[in-house]
Order: C-alpha cells, then structure tokens, then sequence
C-alpha cells in the first residue's frame, strides 16, 4: 500500500517547513492590491511585472495592537494612511495556517520608502504633464478684469464651501458675485472622477433661455475643499485630474489643502491658495483692485474732458471773434461796393446825360434816332434836362 498523508497533516509539514525555513522577520516591498480595515487590518500584498500582470500576490494581516501603533505613526511622517496603490516596504513574518494558508503578519512599517515612492510618482506625473505640453495651459490664461460669475466645484454640504459663499457675499466692498455650484465628491476612491465630470458639467453647460448665462458662462472656476484630512488629498495627485484641469479653457483657482500641502492640481491650476476663504479673498481682492483703477481711469477722463471742453470752448471764442471780424470786413467791403455802384449809376443816369446838353427826340411817341424817322410835316418833341420843345421838321 503506497504511504500517504492527510491533508492537515501536509500542512503541518508546511508550516515545519515554513517556520524552520524562514524564521524571524523580513522587510518586504509590496503594492498594496486591497486593504480592509476592521481594526485589525487585512490586505493583500502585490507585486507587478510586465502588462499589468502579477509577479507575485500574497495575504497579508495586521493584528489591531500593531495596525493602531505602526499606522499613525505613517501617518505622522508622510501624511497620509496606507491605502490602495500605495507601495510600502513591510516587516513581515510569514506563516501558514492549515485553513487560510499562506500570509503574512506586518510588524512595521518604513515611510521613508513609501515617501520616496510618492516622491517619484508625483516627479513621474509632473514629467508625463509636461511632456503633454499641458503644465503650464491654465497658468497661461488671463483672469477677467472683473470676475463676476464663478463656477464651484465642492461638496454641497461641506463646511469650506459655506464659508467661501459667506466670505465672498460679505465683503466690504459691495462687490456681487455670481455662484453656482457644481456637487463632485472631493475625498476618497471616487473624487477624482467626481471632480472630473463636474469640470466636464461646466465646460458643457449650455446657454439658459433667458440669457442669464451665456456660453462662457462663467468667468472662473473654483475647485474648493474645507477641512479633513490632509490623507484626503490623494486624488488631487492623480494624472488624470491633473490634466483635466491644466487643460480646462477657464482659469482655475484652488482651494483645497493645508499650510504645508501642495498637491499636483495645486501646481497646474492657474492660482492656488490654501483655503476657501483665501479663494473668495483673492477674488474680492481682484475686484476691488479693478474698481479702483477704474476709478482712477474715471477721474482721469474727468480731467481730460474738462481740459478738452476748455480748449473747445477757447477755439469757439476764437472762431467767433474771427468769424465777427469776416463779417464786418465783409459787410464793408460790401458797402462800398455799392456805394461805388451808386456812383456809377448816378454818373450814367438820363438826368445827368441830360445836363450836359443830350437831347431825347420822339416822334409819336418813338425814339428818333435817324433822320428818316421824322419826315418832313412831322411834329417831334425833343426832351431837354429843364423841360421839352415841340418842333415841326421842314
């Protein structure tokens, strides 16, 4: 009969083995494919090759005593919790267990290695962007002089949202703003996607009926998130979001991280701030900026349509005062002219002819002006300057 063992008694010998083979612990480099954290923690550990395919996939646990202890402490150096995605050197032990079978228990952890990797992927996303020739798109646009209607992205009910509307409503200039608000879910696996099909609500939102907002119908866009953790950030560090906004064709202002936060969005929006008050600062400073050069271009023209009227009114007095001088020169010119004129028509009058010894004949009442005109027999009367004569012509 051939010797055989049962299958609890198979795995004991692999768990003799494992323990006898590979005592104590060992640092091992992963990607984390799944985590569950339900006080103690369960993941399953990775590693790639080529194609998306696994080189490598174990189980992994961290009992509740170690995962508290090992995972504030990542989360003090890097500022973030492990999560999905994220590669992490472990100290592990492994074991076997007759039921669930090989795994392995994480003891530690090293963040220095998982912030080296952030480091680089961040670094590899930068260069991805620039090579795209997109790094630097929506730094490129000009903001409006006057902003007046803004597009926000952010959670509805979230408490940085009010106080951007409250700030921006509130200001001391008396500066209207314009808002509407654009939902997107803006921490965990879904809000880089959120945030995503909100820009894309916003770039194809049509013109409304009544024309209050036309196509380019805001001015800017506002990506603000208030309060949470600064391990939220994630997806504003994801490629994808990345370029979505740094091609975005509106301006860009940022509001979504703390004092020492600055995420991949943060550097390819066209201005980042810290927090959603800043944002709604910066954008009454804008305002309010404008309104005082258009206050001082209004003053400008004040003066200069004073001045100019001034000159105006000068030319006008000049022009009427050269114009009364046309005028009478003219009217004189013209005075004498006829006075000449009367002169010359007073020297060729009939009565002047007359004086100096010309005579007018008639004859029936017709001028003579030829001998035959009065034949013999006829009576003709001949006009003198004192008076007339009636002669018979023999």
């Amino acid at each position: 009969m051939v010797s055989s063992l049962s299958l609890s008694e198979l795995c004991a010998e692999l768990d003799q083995t494992i323990r006898q083979g590979l005592p104590g612990t060992y640092w091992v480099r992963a990607e984390i494919a799944s985590l569950t954290d339900r006080g103690h923690c369960y993941l399953e550990l990775v590693e790639k090759a080529d194609r998306g395919m696994f080189a490598a996939k174990v189980r992994a646990t961290c009992w509740s005593s170690t995962w508290q202890l090992i995972s504030a402490y990542f989360l003090q150096e890097t500022g973030k919790r492990p999560e999905v995605g994220m590669q992490v050197l472990v100290e592990v032990n492994v074991e076997f267990h007759p039921v669930y079978g090989l795994s392995l228990n994480i003891r530690n952890i090293d963040p220095s290695f998982t912030l080296g990797d952030l480091a680089r992927q961040r670094q590899l996303t930068l260069q991805r962007l620039e090579q795209d020739g997109v790094l630097e798109m929506n730094k490129s646009l000009a903001l409006p002089t006057l902003i007046r209607r803004v597009a926000v992205v952010s959670a509805e009910n979230a408490a940085g949202y009010g106080d951007f509307c409250h700030q921006l409503n509130g200001n001391p200039y008396g500066l209207r703003f314009t808002t509407q608000l654009f939902p997107a879910v803006m921490q965990g696996d879904q809000a880089a996607a959120s945030i995503i099909a909100a820009l894309n609500a916003i770039n194809d939102q049509p013109p409304m009926a009544n024309g209050q907002w036309l196509t380019a119908n805001y001015d800017c866009v506002v990506i603000i998130r208030g309060g949470g953790a600064s391990t939220d950030l994630t997806c504003f560090d994801t490629y994808e979001l990345a370029s979505h906004c740094a091609q975005f064709p509106l301006p860009i202002l940022s509001g979504i991280g703390h004092t020492r936060d600055v995420s991949i969005v943060d550097l390819v929006v066209h201005t980042s701030l810290k927090t959603p008050t800043a944002v709604a600062e910066f954008l009454i400073d804008h305002n309010a900026q404008q309104l005082v050069r258009i206050n001082e271009l209004r003053q400008r023209l004040a003066r200069v349509a004073t001045l100019m009227v001034a000159v105006r009114r000068q030319q006008i007095e000049q022009l009427r005062l050269k114009l009364g001088y046309t005028v009478s020169n003219t009217l004189q010119k013209e005075r004498n002219r006829l006075r000449m004129n009367d002169q010359a028509i007073a020297l060729h009058s009939p009565e002047q002819i007359f004086r100096k010894g010309y005579s007018l004949t008639l004859h029936n009442g017709k001028v003579v002006r030829r001998a035959a005109d009065a034949p013999a027999g006829a009576t003709i009367t001949t006009v003198l300057a004192d008076g007339e004569l009636t002669s018979l012509v023999q």
